[in-house]
Order: C-alpha cells, then sequence, then structure tokens
C-alpha cells in the first residue's frame, strides 16, 4: 500500500529549494493533519514557491537569461500549475477527490516537475 501525503515537503525539478504542501483543513486527519487530496494544488495557496525558477520555459527565467546574453539566469519562483496531481496508485477517495500518495506528481506549466520529498508519515495508511 503506498504511503498517505499529510504535513508533506515537495520540491520542483527546477526550483531551488523545497517547499511546505499546504492542505486546508477537511475532515480526513492522519496524525493530526489533513490528508493531501489531487485538488490540492492551487499556486501560492498549496503549493508556495520552491525559491529560484531555473526552466526556460518560465517567461521570467528567459527574458533575464536573453538581458544577461545567454548565461542562465534563475528567477523567484511561482508555480503555474493547471491539472491535478498525477495519482500512481488512487486507492483512496474522499470528497475533493483521491488522495496523494507518496510517488505522486504535478507538473508546472513551466515544465517543472513536482514531486513529494517527504510524505509527512512513514507508516502504510
Amino acid at each position: 500500500m503506498p504511503v498517505a501525503v499529510c504535513g508533506a515537503v515537495c520540491a520542483c525539478s527546477f526550483g531551488t529549494v523545497p517547499s511546505p504542501l499546504n492542505v486546508l483543513p477537511n475532515c480526513v486527519t492522519c496524525k493530526g493533519l489533513p490528508v493531501a487530496t489531487v485538488s490540492d494544488k492551487v499556486p501560492m495557496l498549496n503549493l508556495v514557491s520552491f525559491g529560484m525558477c531555473a526552466s526556460l520555459a518560465n517567461p521570467a527565467v528567459a527574458s533575464a537569461t536573453a538581458a544577461a546574453a545567454g548565461v542562465l539566469t534563475p528567477q523567484p519562483c511561482v508555480p503555474v500549475v493547471a491539472s491535478p496531481w498525477i495519482s500512481s496508485k488512487p486507492h483512496v477517495f474522499l470528497k475533493a477527490g483521491a488522495i496523494i500518495n507518496q510517488g505522486d506528481k504535478v507538473i508546472c506549466s513551466y515544465a517543472g516537475i513536482i514531486t513529494i520529498t517527504m510524505p509527512g508519515q512513514f507508516n502504510v495508511f
């Protein structure tokens, strides 16, 4: 069985620092923390900044890199997520959708892959 996500830490493949996954309170908790679902993907609410973004798909990074004569110039990260989390094993469903498991990911519109680095628990859910 996969490990459910509650109180998790995420990382983006183009970000410089990990960031917490903020989950709004819901009726289902695990170890006193709300369990994350595939709908927990709102930028700057659920997914906050990952430090600096190094993706050339990000217009701010592309512009700064062009101004620096082609030298990659990371810019502040503001995640842009349009689709829900990709759930590898949607075993448990809540009103808001399938719960997020440790191996799940979501894709940033600037080509970053956001993954769970620490699920917040280590027991089988």
